[in-house]
């Protein structure tokens, strides 16, 4: 396509008066259509020339709309081609999605759901012509199997307006892949816009997801916009999503299935263009089998699924990551950049990591605080030792250490009591020192590295 000629389009339905208004439609939208009533002729036009963009109806006199968008995922992967469906037929909209579908909209095609979906598409057509750099963007670091395959899907996605299920186990990178597939996308110049469903209150859940009208209920002194339709445009990341009570899924199923939200206390429903990522830690099918979350909801949102591996399952990326971690964190420090000793490295390739990167994070930055110099070795990582099987008088007394016992158990975080002491006695040193840092370092003992560290960790810098 030129810089100065029109985008085409081609369109596939049986009916010719379908043909004729979305041929008008898509004129008065800058598209140049051409038209094709039957899977073959679709076929045929494709080998003929390129097209931006393609609107298929499903029931096609020689196969359906589904066969097409395989033939065009086999031989064109880059149009995005959308189906159209009758109403009420989601499962048929799933599996077009599924199938590689860009997107889908229901019959009778409303005008500004049309554009929407056109603009869209275009913009994926241009973004493949136009191949931009990966400069700036969130990265997800690994030159494992295991991460190739998922920065591979994620390019896909990207190019895709279907709802994405992203799973995985705490630490993994679930929000920085919806991230990703936000960024690489036709709508990275719009909205991302991510949520903890976690951590709404029930009573205010739908408030937040949807919006108020003022005087709805005690307290809404003003409108209020929904995060629904603070994303419109955009991207909507529901993290946590298996913690939405029951008749919160009732309400964001439909949402979904209608692109539409109706804040509390409106009469009328308002139209929101969203695409719908979606994550959790916990095993979302076993939650359905349970009857804890609404089935339909759940294929509706797990269109397709993204799985991101655990740390363990990718131990050759651990050297990559640690490099990239102390990097940033000797940036943002501003100090030297600290040295690995190899049998710290080999410490942390051999562990299991139940916290995945995130805990390797950790990890990281507290040896840093802690290591003498700038070498970071096997005991500054301070890494919990592999707990043998309980005997049997172990078992009765659990984990408790006895009396004049020394605690079997890896370190733990200081609970609020000792954050408490530790936090008055710092106070104290830096009160007696006049706030003089370093001064305040050699009073307690602790290089200044260390009281910088614990000034940030508890609040107190």
């Amino acid at each position: 396509m030129t810089a100065d000629s029109r985008p085409t389009a081609l369109v596939v339905d049986d009916e010719p008066d379908i043909r004729e208004l979305l041929d008008l439609t898509l004129a008065r939208m800058g598209l140049d259509a051409c038209a094709a009533a039957t899977l073959a002729e679709a076929r045929r036009l494709l080998g003929q020339r390129p097209f931006q963009f393609c609107l298929t109806d499903m029931r096609l006199p020689d196969g359906d709309g589904i066969d097409l968008v395989r033939y065009i995922q086999r031989h064109y992967p880059t149009l995005p081609v959308a189906v159209i469906t009758a109403h009420g037929s989601m499962p048929t909209a799933i599996e077009a999605l599924k199938a590689g579908a860009f997107d889908f909209v229901t019959k009778p095609v409303e005008l500004q759901v049309l554009r929407e979906l056109v603009h869209t598409a275009l913009r994926v057509s241009t973004q493949t012509a136009a191949q931009p750099p990966e400069s700036g963007r969130p990265q997800l670091l690994g030159n494992s199997s295991a991460m190739q395959g998922v920065r591979a899907t994620i390019a896909k996605l990207a190019r895709s307006q279907a709802p994405v299920y992203i799973s995985g186990a705490s630490g993994t990178g679930k929000e920085l892949a919806a991230r990703l597939i936000h960024a690489q996308g036709p709508r990275a110049e719009a909205p991302f816009i991510p949520v903890n469903c976690g951590a709404i209150p029930t009573e205010l859940m739908e408030s937040e997801l949807f919006g108020h009208k003022k005087g709805s209920f005690t307290g809404a002194i003003n409108d209020k916009e929904g995060l629904f339709q603070a994303a419109n445009g955009g991207t909507l990341f529901l993290d946590e999503v298996a913690d939405l009570p029951l008749h919160m899924q009732v309400k964001l199923l439909r949402a979904i299935q209608e692109k539409s939200v109706r804040p509390v206390g409106a009469q009328q429903e308002t139209h929101v263009d969203v695409r719908i990522l979606s994550a959790t830690h916990k095993n979302l099918a076993a939650l359905v089998r349970e009857g804890r979350f609404r089935e339909d909801l759940y294929y509706r949102i797990n269109v397709i699924e993204l799985r991101l591996p655990d740390l363990h399952e990718r131990t050759e990326d651990i050297p990559l990551l640690v490099e990239h971690m102390l990097q940033r964190l000797a940036s943002a420090w501003h100090c030297p950049l600290p040295r690995l000793e190899p049998e710290a490295l080999q410490a942390l390739q051999a562990y299991a990591f139940p916290g995945n990167v995130r805990e390797l994070e950790n990890i990281l930055e507290r040896a840093m605080t802690l290591c003498e110099g700038d070498t970071i070795r096997v005991a500054d990582l301070s890494l919990p030792a592999p707990h043998p099987a309980p005997t049997a008088g172990e078992s009765l007394r659990g984990s408790q250490a006895l009396p004049g016992e020394a605690a079997s158990a890896a370190p733990q975080p200081l609970d609020p009591l000792l954050d408490a002491i530790e936090k008055e006695t710092i106070l104290k040193a830096l009160e007696q020192t006049r706030y003089n840092k370093t001064a305040a370092a050699k009073l307690l003992g602790i290089s200044f590295r260390v009281l910088r560290y614990r000034l940030q960790k508890l609040g107190l810098d």
